[in-house]
């Protein structure tokens, strides 16, 4: 459950003309890229483009059941995680609108005994990521419950005695507990189960058929099985659907969403100024934007605003984005949450408003000594820190914790991130280098330092010390690092991610090349390796032998 974050109007229209008149070429690359990534024999996807409200590609790729070699089809019925904060926030402006409910009230009005601090935490800031309220799903404590069902007071007096994260309104953050609590609001406030109420006021009167409050007992026909990946496909770690709830709860189609999109835009719920409050980029005490509206997060793809969100949660990842200004509406959903379908429908919906990545075509040649004047190590006023390296004519960064990855010039000062939409500036001013970062609507400066970049020296272990260190290593129960042996090679692969080799730099530690990471493997009284350490992004996360 995880979550994600708005051209003249003759322009506008000449794109969208122009997009539907080269549909042939958009499905093309959609095929490529979609058959690509979801080979026909792996868990795999539903894809929807609508482009001024009609459909112009909808295809499925993959496998919708490993088991019973049920092919994927567009119409499957997907767990969509954190999307059902989109019909969440909806729901509490169709009960505001019939004047069931304030936008300023406090939650300590539906739910008496909740523990405030003093403080006024209103629905507002529950919809906008900003109560300052613990997320149960971020707390060491719940794994052990999420296969229990429990009803929603039961959940709220899990997480409701945490201590706060900040004071109402001085911190985004992103907060399951918050749209958990709204979804008891909204019982409270219609005097309807949550489930019910949004079957009853959104789905059926918009004709979303395949559209339920999600559960796994009932039969629900195209049901496409979740997945997850060890050392292969695993059947998805079982959540009580109880759990994520209001927050993450509700199944769909990418059909069925794309009904939800046109009646969002055209008012069928609620009027225009109601859903104009979650389109609204709203703004912390200290007047910094949050980014994120109600349900919606709020982005650019190349200058063109989005409303957005996706979803993650046990097996699935789910991903949708809409372009007002082009009236684009892009749909990706996954049945294994081993990958992310935010980078490629992002890069889909570029491509349907005529604003596709960066590509070899803009890329331009710079001459080694101005790239060389570029390497070093640059702190952000984010308080991140990024290492560019120059290995032959190729520049990389490196952000510290994160994976090293290409830079390409477009001028002598501008690149581009490969295979992304982020971008970096470089700027001197004298004997001072600062850079400009760029990633959609996230922006930050950075400043080059004298720190040294640091260079680990490779040490040569023979194999059968290099053995000792193989294993599957827990770091939760549904998170593991399996270590292996290959072609004289320690190799690392951590849940849903690829496999990559780690170097050793002595007799236990050991690091990556493509990750700033660091592994160092603990030795137990009777010699054996039952624990390693993992240093990144300035965290130590230990993982533990599995017997």
């Amino acid at each position: 459950m995880a979550l994600l974050k708005k051209l003249i109007y003759a322009l506008a229209l000449v794109i969208g003309f122009s997009a539907i008149g080269s549909t042939q070429g958009m499905e093309s690359q959609f095929d490529k890229m979609l058959g690509g990534m979801f080979p026909a024999s792996e868990p795999g996807a539903a894809a929807l483009v609508a482009i001024n409200g009609k459909i112009v590609y909808q295809k499925a790729f993959g496998m919708a059941n490993l088991e019973l070699d049920v092919k994927m089809e567009p119409d499957m019925v997907f767990e969509i995680g954190s999307i059902t904060k989109q019909f969440t926030a909806v729901a509490v402006l169709m009960l505001m609108e019939q004047g069931k409910l304030s936008l300023d009230d406090d939650i300590t009005k539906y739910i008496a005994d909740y523990p405030t601090h003093g403080h006024h935490i209103s629905i507002h800031h529950l919809l906008t990521h900003t109560s300052g309220i613990k997320s149960y799903t971020s707390m060491e404590n719940w794994p052990p419950v999420w296969r229990l069902d429990y009803k929603p007071l039961e959940l709220i007096d899990f997480f409701k005695n945490e201590p706060m994260d900040f004071e109402p309104g001085e911190a985004w953050s992103y907060n399951n507990s918050a749209y958990f609590i709204l979804g008891y609001v909204i019982e409270k406030a219609s005097g309807q189960p949550y489930g019910q109420f949004i079957e009853k006021n959104i789905f059926e009167p918009l004709g979303m058929k395949s559209s339920v409050y999600g559960s796994t007992s009932e039969i629900i026909k195209k049901r496409a099985c979740g997945y997850q990946k060890n050392e292969g496909y695993i059947n998805a770690e079982f959540l009580s659907l109880t759990q994520p709830y209001a927050a993450g709860s509700l199944m769909s189609t990418v059909g069925d969403l794309f009904i939800w999109n046109r009646a969002v835009r055209s008012n069928k719920l609620v009027k225009k100024e109601s859903i104009d409050l979650a389109f609204t980029n709203y703004k912390l005490n200290n007047g910094n934007e949050t980014n994120y509206g109600y349900g919606w997060g709020i982005n650019e793809i190349n200058g063109s605003p989005t409303l957005e969100h996706s979803g993650g949660i046990f097996g699935y990842v789910t991903n949708s984005i809409y372009l007002p200004d082009e009236d684009v509406f892009v749909a990706l959903f996954l049945n294994c949450d081993c990958n992310d379908p935010g980078q490629v429908s992002t890069r889909m919906a570029a491509i349907a408003i005529g604003k596709p990545y960066p590509d070899q075509t803009s890329w331009i040649s710079v001459e080694p000594d101005d790239l060389k004047k570029l390497v070093g190590v640059y702190d952000f006023a984010d308080g991140s820190s990024r290492t560019v390296t120059l290995e032959g004519n190729q520049l990389y960064s490196q952000r510290t914790g994160s994976n090293k990855i290409k830079l390409f010039p477009t001028s002598k000062r501008t690149f581009s991130f490969e295979n992304s939409l982020a971008g970096i500036e470089f700027r001197e001013n004298g004997n001072e280098i600062t850079a400009s970062f760029t990633n959609r609507m996230n922006k930050t400066e950075g400043k080059k330092t004298d720190k040294p970049i640091a260079v680990l020296t490779e040490v040569q272990l023979d194999e059968e010390v290099l053995k000792n260190y193989t294993g599957v290593y827990e770091v939760t129960p549904d998170f593991e690092i399996a270590v292996t042996l290959e072609n004289g090679k320690l190799m690392a692969q951590a849940t849903g991610q690829p496999k990559f080799e780690i170097f050793p730099e002595s007799r236990t530690k050991f690091f990556l090349k493509v990750v700033d990471a660091r592994m160092e493997f603990i030795e137990s009284d009777n010699g054996r390796f039952e624990s390693f350490i993992l240093h990144q992004g300035g965290q130590e996360i230990t993982a533990k032998k599995k017997h």
